[in-house]
């Protein structure tokens, strides 16, 4: 039998959820190593030196250790749901930019000596323009999910479980609704199992 990839990952990091929505929906076959944060495996530091999930290795040696690259991989491969039609690649940039920047400092305010409400403010206005997004067809790219739909819904998850109370509060019915969707689906609940602590 040929041997699988092997995928490093941290459950609740947005960018290993990303590659494994990506994998998972592909039907990839892959092995899962749940990485401990505080005890990183040496076969993953050696694969990747940065010391970040995701890391995908390969059967044959080779590494992919940026989660889009991950994405892009599998979906080459095999893409049931057309994700890669449905991509925008300015959208997700902006979600890993700006958007990361300010949920980080609004997630972790003592560890970047910042005000996290202004840096909420600032992530708020990201949400607004992916709130008008999706009161077009519900999806960020059409009417089903695609690639684009992936790749930001783990930040946006990251962003409203910081207080979700003043989440809630905010007059962003479609993004909730699109929010709600994805965590509650199939795909979702089956990325989120645990995997083999490495």
């Amino acid at each position: 039998m040929t041997a699988s990839p092997v995928l490093f990952s941290f459950r609740r990091c947005p960018y290993a959820m990303r590659a494994r929505l990506a994998l998972t929906i592909s039907e990839t076959p892959h092995e899962l190593r749940e990485v401990k944060l505080s005890a990183k495996p040496p076969e993953m530091l050696a694969a990747s030196p940065k010391g970040t999930v995701p890391v995908l290795v390969l059967p044959d040696g080779r590494v992919i250790d940026q989660s889009l690259d991950i994405m892009r991989w599998a979906l080459a491969f095999n893409d049931p749901e057309g994700w890669l039609t449905r991509d925008d690649t300015a959208l997700i940039a902006a979600n890993d930019g700006p958007f990361k920047h300010n949920l980080d400092r609004y997630k972790y305010p003592d560890r970047h000596q910042s005000d996290p409400i202004a840096h909420r403010n600032e992530a708020l206005k990201f949400l607004r323009e992916i709130d008008s997004r999706l009161s077009a067809a519900g999806q960020l790219c059409g009417s089903k999910r695609g690639i684009a739909d992936a790749a930001i819904l783990p930040f946006i998850r990251q962003f409203a479980a910081v207080d979700p109370v003043w989440f809630e509060a905010q007059p962003l019915p479609h993004l909730k609704t699109w929010l709600a969707d994805h965590i509650g689906s199939t795909l979702f609940v089956k990325i989120m199992a645990r995997g083999t602590i490495s």
